[in-house]
């Protein structure tokens, strides 16, 4: 174990909340739509969302996926929405922290324990979730720092965002280890030198167990 002081990066939707795909019940409810009527599963079960896999595939932005999916939603209920945000709230404000991973909760406290500074690098956390929903997690208060692309637009993988968060942790970016679930945010974090870790949405706990490993060896 290192006496060096380090900072665990991470990213907000799918490494610190569970994906939209892993809450198709809970936003059926909360909608008000029929169990079953959400069938795309994203990562879980890639032949059952091909816009997902277009997406992996680089054709269409992360944010182009959501936003097809806020609207197909949007039109199923008749909600009238255009922004990703409009359907988070409704899917997911009523109770945010049902949707926070325990192992994110776990994995943060040992951080924090153990000396290490804390980060959110993300290119979407207000945009989507809306401002408001920070002040119900309070465990967002154990952060140093959080960049959030909604307001500068230089998303990863742009370098940029990634020596931004490192300048205001006051570390270099081998001290940092970055935590993410889409590759291409990786690479972005590895051409910069950060210690990495693709982060596997369908094993969490393993996924973290990892992350710890790397900021302490």
């Amino acid at each position: 174990m290192t006496d060096r002081m380090r900072a665990l990066i991470l990213d907000f939707g799918g490494v610190i909340t569970r994906t939209i795909h892993e809450t198709h019940t809970q936003t059926e409810k909360a909608l008000g739509i029929p169990a079953g009527t959400l069938t795309w599963r994203g990562p879980f079960e890639p032949d059952t969302d091909p816009l997902w896999v277009t997406m992996q595939n680089g054709e269409i932005s992360e944010r182009d996926y959501y936003a097809q999916r806020t609207l197909e939603i949007s039109e199923l209920i008749g909600a009238g929405w255009t922004e990703m945000s409009e359907f988070i709230r409704a899917a997911r404000g009523a109770e945010p922290a049902a949707i926070i991973r325990p192992e994110a909760l776990d994995a943060i406290g040992v951080a924090k324990s153990l000396g290490h500074k804390l980060a959110i690098l993300s290119n979407e956390m207000d945009l989507f979730y809306g401002e408001d929903f920070r002040a119900k997690l309070s465990f967002l208060d154990d952060f140093d720092v959080i960049v959030d692309a909604s307001y500068s637009d230089i998303l990863k993988p742009d370098s940029r965002a990634y020596l931004d968060c490192c300048e205001q942790l006051g570390l270099t970016p081998d001290d940092c280890v970055f935590v993410d679930d889409q590759q291409k945010n990786i690479a972005g974090a590895d051409a910069v030198g950060m210690r990495t870790l693709h982060f596997d949405v369908t094993q969490p706990g393993a996924s973290y167990e990892h992350a710890l490993a790397l900021l302490n060896n």
